[in-house]
């Protein structure tokens, strides 16, 4: 299974032109994904067939939020819910760097009374213990965890991944991110026993009016100031067809 990680209702489109058959919508993906628009939601299922685990993350950085961040996350996931999302990613920890298992356990049921799947995003990365963090994820009930293995990329993981889908894939669904592409998806999935691979499929393009004579509005710095990160229809076509 391959998931496209889609940073809009265009990224979406560019997903399901691919072949893929699920995807994590977001918004902002420059600073690792946060809550989509209902706009986009709304038009991907209008368009398409495609599965959404749509994200609930307020803001960048970590995953230790106020009572108010919260507060606006829970109602955000709500109406994703009501807009037909398929599941939804989200993620909390304690200072610490430990799970806020309140607040785990409150999404899950949120999402579980909706009929709708509940996934640990890479929060899970930023874990002292990733043992014990997943026997407290099988406990509180979530579907699945989105993990590098704790590394930058998912190559650098295999190891770990390969040793949690051993001990806890019977029991709970693991897929696994970051740096995943064609060339590599194969070697992850055989030597990680993972089955699911999520994937940006990234490629850029150019907006010019970016800049002007004394600003600048890129994210990215040298040559791709002008430029913003988007779906590919041919990487994703490519990704797909491996697993088919």
């Amino acid at each position: 299974m391959i998931e496209v990680c889609c940073g809009s209702f265009e990224d979406a489109m560019a997903a399901y032109e691919g072949g893929a058959d699920e995807i994590e919508l977001n918004s902002a993906l420059s600073i690792g994904g946060l809550t989509p628009s209902l706009g986009s939601l709304i038009m991907v299922k209008q368009y398409t067939e495609l599965k959404v685990v749509s994200m609930v993350r307020m803001r960048g950085a970590g995953f230790c939020y106020t009572d108010y961040q919260y507060e606006q996350m829970l109602e955000d996931a709500k109406l994703l819910i009501s807009y037909g999302t398929d599941g939804i990613a989200f993620g909390f920890l304690k200072e610490d760097r430990t799970i806020d298992e309140r607040k785990v356990k409150e999404f899950t049921n949120l999402i579980h009374d909706a009929g709708r799947k509940a996934v640990f995003h890479r929060a899970f990365d930023c874990v002292k213990d990733p043992y014990e963090t997943m026997e407290q994820l099988i406990a509180l009930g979530v579907d699945r965890v989105l993990t590098s293995g704790l590394q930058k990329t998912a190559e650098e993981g295999i190891p770990l991944l390969k040793e949690l889908q051993e001990r806890y894939g019977n029991r709970i669904e693991l897929t696994v991110g970051s740096g995943i592409h064609a060339g590599n998806a194969e070697k992850i999935r055989k030597e990680t026993g993972i089955e699911r691979l999520h994937s940006s499929c990234k490629t850029w393009k150019t907006d010019d009016t970016s800049i002007g004579e004394n600003v600048s509005f890129g994210y990215m710095a040298g040559e791709k100031e002008t430029s913003y990160e988007t779906v590919s229809i041919d990487e994703t076509e490519k990704l797909t067809a491996l697993c088919r």
